[in-house]
């Protein structure tokens, strides 16, 4: 399969790239910079220039591949209105473009932060229900889900992505101190990187109906308190509980199991230390 994957020098998309070389499949990267995607040329990754604020640079990229893989988006730091135009518009305009070349699926890469806080359900967040998220980041993705489930003409499918760490990615350190006061006990779905790409190569093979959102998450959702202690940190101060509800949500992962098999490569992140890949 040739695919394209956009936000190919990201912390996801980085190694999800690379591990679908490594499955056997063509993979071109949507980049805006080559000079950041050395290491994707090494990895034997094409690389196509093309920005999602720019919808005619897309559709060179686009051209035939089997497959997009849409993993870019502006996270932290990103202003409601950045937020909006990458995650919402840019995505829009990835998506006509792939829909012109006649791609056959379109895979994008969402977050369980749409549902908003679990406090409102008080229970695990399943697909189905309906979602109230509080920043502007999941608000931009919930915006771009709808385009996409809504839009004729493409095999879309919907992957809602948890906390993802491992890999020799930084991300629990990274995200310190940014959780600093948030409760201590508080949960949080997580992913390994491995998982990811197990769950991506399972959506672009499966012949399971389009349109369709799948939640991805490990066999436990562990307290931040946890989280925190694999990078050796002590846990967070629980100042700013309200704040820290917009990042509550935890997943149900069923249906992913049920419909396409998913069984988690990394269970815990327990397994994770064990194993030296936290």
């Amino acid at each position: 399969m040739k695919i394209l994957v956009t936000g190919a020098t990201g912390k996801v998309g980085s190694r999800l790239s690379k591990r679908l070389a490594q499955r056997g499949h063509h993979v071109r990267a949507l980049v805006r910079d080559e000079a950041r995607a050395k290491d994707l040329r090494e990895a034997h990754i094409e690389l196509a220039l093309g920005d999602l604020l720019e919808p005619s640079s897309l559709s060179a990229a686009v051209r035939g591949v089997d497959a997009v893989v849409h993993c870019a988006a502006f996270f932290r730091g990103a202003t409601p209105e950045q937020a909006h135009a990458v995650n919402d518009l840019g995505t829009q305009h990835l998506a006509h473009a792939a829909r012109e070349a006649s791609v056959k699926r379109f895979v994008f890469t969402s977050t369980g932060l749409v549902y908003g806080p679990s406090a409102v359900r008080g229970r695990l967040s399943h697909e189905d229900d309906s979602c109230y998220p509080i920043e502007s980041y999941p608000k931009s993705k919930l915006a771009a889900e709808r385009f996409l489930l809504a839009l004729e003409g493409l095999d879309v499918r919907v992957l809602r992505l948890p906390f993802v760490y491992g890999d020799g990615d930084p991300h629990i350190a990274d995200v310190v101190p940014f959780m600093r006061t948030f409760p201590p006990t508080q949960r949080m779905s997580i992913a390994h990187h491995l998982d990811v790409a197990q769950a991506v190569a399972r959506l672009l093979d499966a012949p399971s109906p389009s349109h369709r959102v799948y939640n991805l998450v490990d066999d436990e959702s562990p307290h931040l308190a946890t989280l925190f202690a694999t990078v050796g940190e002590p846990p967070p101060d629980g100042s700013t509980p309200e704040r820290a509800r917009a990042f509550e949500a935890v997943m149900d992962g069923k249906r992913i199991r049920e419909d396409l098999g998913f069984s988690p490569e990394v269970p815990r992140l327990g397994d994770a230390v064990a194993r030296g890949i936290a």
